[in-house]
């Protein structure tokens, strides 16, 4: 018994060690930013949150804060456009990215809630001319595609993609033609912007009008949203904020990536219209419950964004972040101090 005691322990402090080890080089290999991002300590507001994100390598930040039953709260530190020196604000338009596909699984929504389209029909059903084109097309539903389970390969992952990003939805759909699926349809789930750009055709073919003007009647009218956009060429350009990647120096803003354009303010509005039943019916808030999620975050070279509903303290939270890279570092940091910030808010509820 001693010896069995004796061997247990040995191979206890062997664990111990092993353990210790594996720590020690997961550290190594952790960037020292994200950690410190993590341990600092917490702020006691959110504009010392903010100001402080600026340390971990970023150019101009944006913070919208809509707590229920309090006038919402802007936030903004450093550069609007760091070559002028044009401090940020928190009323610029942004790239909102893949939060747009909010906005696009809401049309959807809308569309089968009128029955000018159907969950259960297919890809094919919808785009004959894609059968053959598209592996599965046949057994693709509608649902699978908002629900990001078609299979369908992603167009920007297409090599070179975000250098020289396409022009038009028919080209950037070119780039995954004649592609074998990623997996059977409904059998995993793999996000691909394909699913989306598939679905914003589909609106257009369905109502016979551009995807954003269709959001624009559905969406913005009704909440009375005017600085959403659906275009680089319906804005002045002075009003974006801009863009940087890490690693190149000029401001990337004028590039092209077909994204939707918004001020943290109206993202946040329309966040709390989706999250409280207000834009949607019961009804149709139960076909969008069904298929998709009610938060969102964006990313595409210069912008990425956080939007995000908290029930716990009734609050919306809209962030923004100018800068980029390679690594996905940025990404990583906007989402520590996005928590850092809803920490900060859920202190100051129960102070």
């Amino acid at each position: 018994m001693k010896s069995n005691t004796r061997n247990t322990n040995k191979g206890k402090q062997i664990f111990r060690i092993v353990l210790l080890v594996g720590t020690f080089i997961s550290l190594w290999f952790v960037p020292w930013i994200l950690v410190k991002a993590w341990i600092l300590p917490l702020p006691d507001t959110v504009q010392e949150q903010v100001d402080q994100s600026l340390s971990y390598g970023f150019d101009g930040v944006i913070v919208y804060v809509d707590k229920k039953g309090k006038p919402p709260a802007f936030y903004a530190a450093g550069y609007h456009n760091r070559e002028q020196e044009i401090p940020a604000s928190p009323n610029a338009l942004f790239k909102i990215a893949s939060i747009n596909k909010l906005y696009e699984a809401v049309a959807i929504t809308k569309l089968v809630y009128d029955k000018r389209l159907s969950l259960d029909k297919t890809l094919a059903d919808y785009f004959p001319e894609l059968k053959g084109r598209i592996e599965n097309a046949e057994s693709i539903t509608l649902r699978m595609l908002v629900q990001h389970r078609s299979g369908i390969p992603n167009f920007t992952n297409a090599p070179n993609f975000w250098n020289d990003p396409t022009e038009s939805s028919e080209a950037a759909l070119d780039l995954i033609l004649d592609l074998p699926a990623n997996f059977n349809p409904n059998e995993d789930y793999e996000y691909s912007n394909t699913n989306y750009l598939l679905l914003s055709m589909l609106i257009e073919k369905v109502t016979g009008q551009p995807n954003f003007q269709f959001i624009k009647e559905v969406i913005l009218n009704p909440l009375g949203l005017k600085n959403t956009y659906g275009s680089l060429k319906n804005i002045n350009i002075d009003d974006l904020m801009s863009g940087y990647y890490v690693g190149v120096e000029e401001d990337i803003k004028t590039t092209d990536y077909g994204s939707m354009i918004a001020s943290a303010e109206d993202v946040g509005i329309f966040l709390r219209a989706l999250n409280d039943g207000s834009l949607l019916n019961k009804n149709e808030m139960d076909i969008y419950a069904s298929l998709y999620e009610f938060n969102h975050g964006g990313l595409i070279p210069g912008y990425q964004s956080m939007a995000e509903y908290h029930k716990d303290i009734d609050a919306v939270v809209v962030q923004f972040m100018n800068t980029t890279d390679f690594e996905g570092y940025h990404w990583n940091l906007l989402q520590i101090t996005h928590t850092r910030v809803v920490k900060i808010l859920r202190k100051a509820k129960h102070q």
